[in-house]
Parts: C-alpha cells; sequence; structure tokens
C-alpha cells in the first residue's frame, strides 16, 4: 500500500486550519492516504481537550483523515521532547508510512533540521551555553533558545526557531526521526494563516486557542470550522459534553495535592529543585487553579509545565510512568477508521505482525502479559473518567471499555 501521509494532532478542535494542512501536505507528498496520531482527552499544554477524544476522532474523519491512532496520556501530556517521540515511535512502528507533515512558524526544513541535528548531537560547545543560562535563573526553554541563538552566531532566524510552538515541535519530530533512523520523510508546511495562540480570525482560519474562546464566550464559530466539526461540537454543547479548560477540576486538583505529601510531589515528573515546597503552599492557600499557578510559576517554570504538573498529579502519572514510556514502542490504539483506513489497518498488521494494534481495549486488558504497555493504557482508561466528571450531564465511567471505534 502505497502512499501514507501521517500527522501528528491534538485537533482540539479540528478546524479549516487544519484542512489547509491536511489538503496541503497530501499535494505536496502525492500521498492519497493519511494517519493522525491524536491526543486523548488531556492535551500538551497541559490543559483538557474541548471535547472526547472519539468526537475530535469523528471530526477528523468526516474532514479526510482515515486512521486515527490515540497518542498514549503519558506522552500527550509530556514534554514536547516526549510527546514528538512517542508519536513518531507509533507513525515508525506501523512500518507503512512514507511522510510526516507538520506545522510550523517557519515553513522551511532545512534550518529546522540544522536546529534539530545540533539539539540531537548536543556538542559540549552547546551544552556548556545552556548550563551557563540556566545557572542565571532561566526556563529550560528560553535557556536553549539563547544558547542556540549563540551557537549559531546571534542569527534570530536561529533563536525564534525554538521560541515558537510549532516550531518546537517541528524540531522534537525531527530529533525523534533521527533517533530512530526512521525511513519517513518529514515535510513541514509554513503555518501563517493563524498564530498558535492568536486570538483573530483571518479568512475563515482561527486557531483552536481562538475557537475555544469564542465557544467559551458564546460566540459563532461557523465560518472558521469545517460544517461536520461545528455540528458535533454544538451536539456536545447540548448534551453538556464540553470541557472548556483544565479550571472545571480545580477542586479536584487542589484536594489531590492537599492529599500529598511533600515527597510525593516531589517525585512527580518534571518538579525539581524544591518546586514541591511552592507547590503544596499554594495548594494549602488558595483553592481557584488561577491563584494557584500564578503562586507556582516563575521565570524557570512556565504555566504550561506547571499544568502539566498538576495534571501528573490528578492523573496519577509518575516519574516511572514517563521513563518507562522512553523506553518502549507504545501500542496502536484505534480510535477510528474509514474504509480506506481499514486498509490501512490490515497493511500495518501484515508489515509488522507483532505490533500490538488495539480495537477491543476489554480484550488487551485480558489478553497482553506486557504489564507495561497495560499500565500505560490504565492511564487512558483512568484519563477519560476522570475527563466525564467534567461533564453537566451523563459523566459515566469506563466509556474505553465500552465506547465503540468511530467507524465512517
Amino acid at each position: 500500500m502505497d502512499g501514507i501521509l501521517g500527522i501528528v494532532s491534538e485537533y482540539n478542535p479540528f478546524h479549516n486550519g487544519h484542512i489547509h494542512h491536511l489538503e496541503v501536505s497530501k499535494q505536496l507528498t502525492k500521498t492519497d492516504f493519511t494517519v493522525a496520531v491524536m491526543s486523548g482527552n488531556f492535551v500538551q499544554r497541559g490543559d483538557t481537550a474541548l471535547v472526547d477524544k472519539w468526537t475530535r476522532t469523528e471530526m477528523a474523519l468526516k474532514a479526510g483523515i482515515d486512521l486515527v491512532i490515540e497518542l498514549p496520556t503519558v506522552y500527550a501530556l509530556s514534554s514536547a521532547e516526549n510527546f514528538a517521540d512517542g508519536a513518531v515511535k507509533i507513525l515508525n512502528s506501523l512500518g507503512v508510512v512514507d511522510f510526516i507533515s507538520f506545522g510550523s512558524e517557519i515553513g522551511e526544513i532545512t534550518p529546522l533540521l540544522e536546529v534539530a541535528n545540533v539539539l540531537y548531537k548536543e556538542p559540549k560547545e552547546f551544552s556548556s551555553l545552556i548550563t551557563t543560562q540556566l545557572r542565571s535563573g532561566l526556563s529550560y526553554p528560553k535557556a536553549r533558545e539563547i544558547a542556540l541563538s549563540q551557537f549559531f552566531g546571534s542569527s534570530q532566524k536561529y533563536s525564534s526557531i525554538v521560541s515558537n510552538p510549532n516550531n518546537i515541535l517541528a524540531v522534537e519530530y525531527l530529533k525523534s526521526l533521527k533517533k530512530h533512523r526512521s525511513h519517513i520523510r518529514p515535510l513541514t508546511i509554513k503555518r501563517d494563516y493563524a498564530d498558535y495562540n492568536s486570538t483573530q480570525e483571518k479568512n475563515g482560519i482561527a486557531s483552536a486557542t481562538a475557537i475555544r474562546t469564542m465557544i467559551q464566550n458564546g460566540k459563532n464559530i461557523h465560518r472558521v470550522i469545517p460544517y461536520e466539526s461545528y455540528e458535533l461540537i454544538e451536539k456536545c454543547i447540548e448534551e453538556g459534553k464540553i470541557v472548556p479548560s483544565l479550571a472545571i477540576f480545580e477542586k479536584e486538583i487542589i484536594y489531590t495535592l492537599r492529599k500529598m505529601s511533600l515527597s510525593e510531589i516531589a517525585s512527580l515528573p518534571d518538579v525539581s529543585e524544591g518546586l514541591e515546597n511552592k507547590i503544596k503552599a499554594a495548594a494549602n492557600s488558595f483553592n481557584n487553579l488561577k491563584e494557584l499557578i500564578a503562586n507556582i510559576k516563575s521565570k524557570r517554570y512556565t504555566q504550561s509545565r506547571i499544568q502539566r504538573i498538576l495534571l501528573y498529579a490528578l492523573l496519577n502519572i509518575s516519574q516511572k510512568d514517563i521513563n518507562q514510556s522512553k523506553r518502549v514502542t507504545p501500542y496502536i490504539r484505534v480510535l477510528g477508521f474509514n474504509k480506506p483506513g481499514k486498509r490501512i489497518i490490515s497493511a500495518i498488521a501484515a508489515a509488522n505482525p507483532k505490533l500490538k494494534i488495539i480495537v477491543s481495549v476489554n480484550k488487551f486488558m485480558e489478553n497482553s502479559n506486557d504489564n507495561i504497555l497495560k499500565n500505560m493504557i490504565s492511564k487512558d482508561i483512568f484519563a477519560t473518567n476522570v475527563y466525564t466528571l467534567g461533564y453537566k450531564n451523563n459523566s459515566v465511567a469506563n466509556l474505553d471499555y465500552t465506547h465503540k471505534v468511530i467507524e465512517i
């Protein structure tokens, strides 16, 4: 089966910009089929997905994606590096993907490859530059940005690569392709239609951030998303199944942190240098998420990193879970497919007969002897159980066992 494009996504929600990316990517690669690896119910910046993973899968399939595979929660909530590596490991393990396409602010693959090469090999000179910046109290992302600028000779072009969110992920995808010696060919599409955090609409295209804000403010979004996405979101709103932000779980988060000991907080991923003391003190002093985060974050610890830590606590994700995720090839959890997608699944099974393709979570949990992968998928199950607590209606648990795979 020739001509398969891989895309890593959150589709939170699927909008007109995603249509643009998909269509241009398929034209440039001359591919006929597309596999998307998509985050589940929580996303990389440490927040909730607006609507559940099956609804977003349906959006993607109706817009032209052929097969949607879930990015396990332990990757979806990780740093950009582990997020990208988890997704690339999945696409690489399929054995049938020819290209990976991702958006970037720079829109050029060569400088992204040059930065990825430096970050992958990390020469001593570059490591020394980062260490110097970290000692001044900067966050790792900012320290890396300045170090790259110095390493490449004060070129704004290179420093800006790792100061823009889509560029950062693009570099991490390229690093992971190098790491796994993948034959998948990378392609980047310039993201010039709407910045990641932009709140503006331009020619019928708005960022996912802007669209979520519009929904929260009760504004009509039909101009900036495909009709099928609009219908599905309206249905979720009517049924009380919208989870607009992490603030929905602020009481659960604060309760969890107050219950945890200092040593338990210290053992969470991304917690270091005594940060557990600030987290515990803030949890004991405030009862809303905005004040909690404001009293923890600093130059070194960004808001996104703090929110990921809060979700690690809420979802019971440990440093051991993250470490294990870095050492294994993930399972292939199918969320949905269309007719071409069904052919892709058959091609994957033929290319890699030992690959664990999960259509039924119940059967996998009953029959698998791989405790690491079973533990990993248990985090997905629990994440969904927590997520549905954000619904106004029908907050049932165990949907990962009972919800059918989406078939279009």
